[in-house]
């Protein structure tokens, strides 16, 4: 059998700090960040590929409001929008992606799933909502939010004057279409699902599908994913080359092999970062224990080089 990887595309894939967010800038940057597949397809992978939405989805979310206040038009919920940002998103990846294929006289189908991923209903974020998305309000604005649609604020920092609306990010336990996609990927097809983290569903008393209004962490549902379709492989794809240790001090060490349980203990001790690079550290993690045979982070520009990238296996295996 084939090995099969997910490759999970970071924020930056997509849309960089500096840029506007043009759909000739995005197009660019995806082709750029695709071509890099071309190493694993090339040696007969089948694939699974998922992305972030941060961007976006928070655009998606500003054109809500404007359409709302200056042409009354009613707001979508936050899963629509996500929802929505899956299929743009995913439309952009697999026709970039079809034209590197052709390019390159590679036979390869390449479809686009919109995907949700299941939460628990109780899970503990939803009592402390964290995740920041859309817009930037005024405290009078934001007041006046809260007491119209009952949405929750917090004030930002030095960075981010002002106040943004947080929403919870519940783990994910489940990927509703899972073995659709591992049966597409498992007959050569190369899957783009589970952006932006899925869209978060739960199940109710009735046993029905119902929304969830939350955000899910992209690389945890990318993990999640890998491991319940049986991949070998898991990719996190982002800005740096490396994991390192000690970030950002004079004793701050790259290192290229890991074992899981010598990351368990620099995660344990505050050697990631919970903005930056824990989150990946925990999804990487979840992989190996899992099942998973490998978990890569690198920069997608890094991947064909072997020397680049941390691996992080369950012994070391360098």
């Amino acid at each position: 059998m084939k090995k099969l990887a997910v490759v999970a595309l970071g924020g930056n894939a997509l849309l960089r700090d500096n840029q506007l967010g043009t759909i000739d800038e995005q197009e660019e940057n995806t082709t750029d960040t695709l071509e890099n597949l071309l190493f694993l397809i090339r040696r007969g992978y089948d694939l699974v590929i998922t992305h972030g939405n941060g961007p976006q989805v928070g655009n998606i979310l500003m054109r809500n409001d404007a359409g709302e206040e200056n042409y009354h038009i009613p707001q979508m919920p936050l899963d629509i929008c996500v929802a929505d940002s899956q299929g743009g998103i995913g439309y952009m990846i697999e026709r970039m992606l079809r034209n590197i294929l052709s390019k390159n006289r590679i036979q390869r189908e390449v479809v686009t799933l919109v995907t949700m991923v299941l939460v628990e209903r109780d899970d503990p974020a939803f009592q402390e909502p964290s995740k920041r998305v859309g817009r930037t309000y005024t405290r009078e604005e934001a007041g006046r939010i809260t007491r119209e649609k009952g949405w929750i604020f917090k004030e930002g920092n030095k960075r981010e004057a002002g106040f943004r609306r947080v929403v919870p990010s519940p783990r994910p336990i489940g990927i509703i279409n899972e073995k659709v996609i591992e049966n597409l990927a498992r007959q050569g097809t190369i899957v783009v699902a589970s952006g932006g983290g899925g869209v978060p569903v739960y199940i109710d008393e009735q046993s029905r599908l119902r929304p969830s209004e939350s955000v899910i962490d992209k690389d945890l549902a990318s993990a999640l994913l890998g491991a319940r379709i049986g991949a070998n492989e898991f990719y996190i794809l982002t800005d740096v080359p490396f994991v390192y240790i000690n970030y950002g001090t004079r004793q701050q060490e790259a290192r290229e092999f890991l074992n899981y349980r010598d990351t368990m203990n620099y995660l344990e001790n505050g050697m990631f970062g919970e903005g930056d690079m824990a989150p990946k550290i925990r999804a990487a993690l979840q992989f190996i224990e899992q099942g998973g045979e490998k978990s890569v982070i690198t920069e997608a520009f890094k991947l064909e080089d072997k020397s680049y990238g941390t691996k992080i296996t369950m012994e070391y295996d360098e």
